[in-house]
């Protein structure tokens, strides 16, 4: 059971590409390699902790005000997150910018607590979460990487494109200046998406 849950969130029902959500986080933050990296650990272990915390309380939580107390969990976690990135990673935590703030409000977190963690068991839960948060970073360090790549000709900050390749040095490549705007983000996430459902014939819709 617990294999399953970790499994298909990954793949057969990733939160980007087949429930497509998260999509602005995904657009925001995938200029450069690292900073997605941090935002998928970031959201993982919000997510995957989140739905622990809600799962323990699920049933002290009176219905109309559980909104409120997911808010509220997400909230203190992302608080955390924030500030140890602040702490320990300053210039990356200014990259993401208002970014990790909004993952409050991202609607992975908000949608797997109201799925599975408010009629499931804490460590279901948590291995939910936790899925979910990798699966979105697939996608984000996907596009991340194709567009850190090709856009500046790097990755996570290292030259990857040899100095001799470039037209400016004899050479014959240059960098695509495409890759580092925000429609080239959507682009390639609409390019997973429809990869995805090439493959998953059941998600093509009649």
């Amino acid at each position: 059971m617990d294999k399953k849950i970790f499994i298909e969130p990954l793949f057969k029902n990733n939160p980007i590409s087949v429930l497509v959500l998260g999509i602005c986080s995904a657009l925001a933050v995938t200029v450069k390699l690292e900073p997605a990296l941090v935002m998928t650990l970031s959201v993982t272990i919000v997510l995957g902790f989140s739905e622990a915390i809600v799962s323990l309380l699920r049933k002290t939580i009176p219905n109309r005000i559980r909104i409120i107390v997911q808010l509220v969990v997400v909230a203190m976690l992302v608080i955390l997150v924030d500030q140890i990135l602040k702490a320990f990673a300053y210039e990356v935590s200014k990259q993401l910018s208002v970014f990790v703030g909004l993952i409050i409000t991202n609607c992975i977190i908000m949608g797997r607590i109201e799925a599975f963690a408010l009629a499931n068991k804490p460590w279901p839960s948590f291995v939910d979460g936790i899925a979910n948060g990798l699966g979105y970073g697939i996608i984000l360090i996907a596009v991340a990487f194709f567009r850190e790549l090709f856009g500046s000709g790097t990755l996570l900050g290292y030259n990857i494109v040899p100095a001799s390749w470039y037209i400016k040095n004899g050479g014959f490549y240059e960098n695509n200046g495409l890759f580092i705007l925000p429609p080239m983000a959507l682009i390639l996430v609409g390019m997973f998406i429809w990869v995805q459902r090439s493959i998953q014939k059941e998600l093509i819709e009649e």
